[in-house]
């Protein structure tokens, strides 16, 4: 790992986040806890997923770009995630990182784990916000980098 290599780089960029997010999503429609808020494939959701984690992770802003954040924050208003549900989301994308053969060093795995606490945690807040103010505050896609 080179100190200046963003994490995108280091996961291999489209390529590699595309393989994830494929068997993640494979892993998701199948799991029981999560079938309730996965009830059928959307033919997009793979890119939009591989455009959402290669932004965070220092890529292209494909995401922002093409679709914005505010379409993030209303794919997930009133799913009503639960705290099973979070923790099974984080499970999965950790299994499926493995699977896709993504790097195994504990910067970035540490990397990762900590992004998809954060993200599961923004979107179970905006699953249950009723109305606007009760949305978490983050408005863009949040840059990731390496743990400190």
């Amino acid at each position: 790992m080179e100190p200046s290599e963003t994490l995108y780089e280091h996961a291999g960029g489209d390529e590699a986040l595309h393989r994830l997010e494929e068997l993640f999503y494979d892993k998701v429609l199948a799991d029981p806890v999560l079938k309730a808020q996965f009830k059928e494939r959307v033919p997009t959701h793979i890119d939009h997923l591989t455009w959402f984690t290669a932004e965070s992770f220092g890529g292209p802003d494909r995401f922002t770009q093409e679709l914005g954040f505010q379409y993030i924050i209303d794919v997930h208003r009133h799913l009503k995630i639960t705290d099973d549900q979070r923790e099974r989301f984080v499970t999965l994308y950790l299994e499926a990182i493995g699977e896709a053969g993504l790097p195994n060093d504990e910067p970035f795995r540490q990397a990762v784990r900590e992004h998809l606490e954060f993200g599961s945690q923004v979107a179970q807040q905006n699953s249950w916000a009723k109305t606007d103010a009760e949305l978490h505050p983050i408005r863009n896609v949040p840059r990731w980098n390496w743990p400190d």
